[in-house]
């Protein structure tokens, strides 16, 4: 009985907090509107920033408990999960062709930020140079997307109407968040302790693709629109606030270097980086997303997904 319950506050939790992101950006979308900023610069800021909220209050949550095998294991499983699961349905389902340079910059800064993890991770510690390096990386994602906010916009538009109920939603959305992901990380840590299933593992994996929701949300929409650009865009821009911002705030939280399991650096850190390289570079050399490609990518997540399984203590 202990179990359902925990279950159901889980799975509530998890609603919640992919309820709230859905509600959180919406809002956003129209204050920005409202104010007459271009949806050029929503797309490429606040949704992106607005999906990866569900990772970044889950994992900083867990770093303030002192789970931060959870805080980690979440924000990298996170990562995986877009990349070798959403991005790679994506293209599975819609192949497209991608303007190289419009998404090179964004390719090479999250390998960057993959590697620097692995790199400043392999103590056991994600040392406070790891974190400094990571935020100049997030600086630079910032600023080629403000850059390329420059460029005229032909979809600028003003949107005429009340900004209060958009401001309750915006408010409902980000309450919602914040509740779901309390809920998450507490039932998530109880399930994996009953279940006799260490958090690391419980966090890259149910967690994870949990907290990913709001991406694949995102990614499902843009499929049925055919605009399978559009959804690999928001993945890459998600995964870098995942590696640049969340784990440095973690660390900050935990007042130091940030702890980090030893399962983490051999295992989750390098299939981050492997996935995520497999995803984009063939990719970036053919200019193309294929059928192909989508199905080695998934390939390579589910390899991960059930060496995780195999060796889960």
């Amino acid at each position: 009985m202990q179990l359902l319950i925990v279950v159901l506050l889980f799975s509530f939790g998890l609603w919640l907090t992919v309820k709230g992101g859905d509600v959180f950006t919406a809002a956003a979308s129209e204050i920005s509107e409202i104010f007459g900023i271009p949806k050029f610069i929503i797309g490429a800021t606040i949704v992106s920033l607005a999906t990866t909220l569900p990772e970044f209050l889950v994992s900083l949550i867990s770093s303030a408990a002192g789970k931060n095998d959870m805080a980690v294991g979440n924000a990298i499983g996170s990562v995986s999960a877009n990349t070798g699961l959403i991005l790679a349905l994506s293209v599975l389902i819609v192949p497209c062709r991608l303007k190289r340079k419009s998404i090179a910059f964004k390719s090479a800064l999250l390998i960057g930020c993959a590697g620097a993890l692995c790199i400043f991770s392999a103590g056991g510690r994600l040392t406070v140079s790891g974190c400094f390096v990571l935020l100049l990386l997030f600086l630079a994602f910032i600023f080629e997307n403000v850059s390329a906010a420059k460029t005229p916009q032909k979809d600028f538009s003003v949107k005429a109407g009340p900004i209060f109920p958009s401001v309750l939603r915006f408010i409902f959305g980000a309450t919602a968040i914040a509740v779901g992901a309390r809920l998450l990380v507490d039932n998530a840590s109880a399930l994996g302790l009953r279940l006799g299933i260490s958090e690391a593992v419980i966090s890259t994996t149910v967690l994870a693709v949990g907290t990913s929701l709001p991406e694949l949300t995102t990614t499902i929409s843009a499929v049925r629109r055919r605009e399978s650009a559009l959804s690999i865009g928001n993945i890459l821009g998600a995964n870098i606030i995942d590696l640049a911002i969340i784990l440095p705030a973690c660390s900050a939280v935990a007042k130091g270097p940030l702890p980090v399991s030893q399962r983490a650096v051999t295992t989750d850190m390098p299939f981050c980086l492997i996935i995520i390289c497999v995803a984009l570079l063939p990719a970036l050399a053919k200019g193309r997303f294929t059928r192909f490609h989508g199905a080695i990518t998934l390939c390579c997540y589910a390899a991960y997904i059930i060496f995780t399984a195999i060796t889960a203590q």
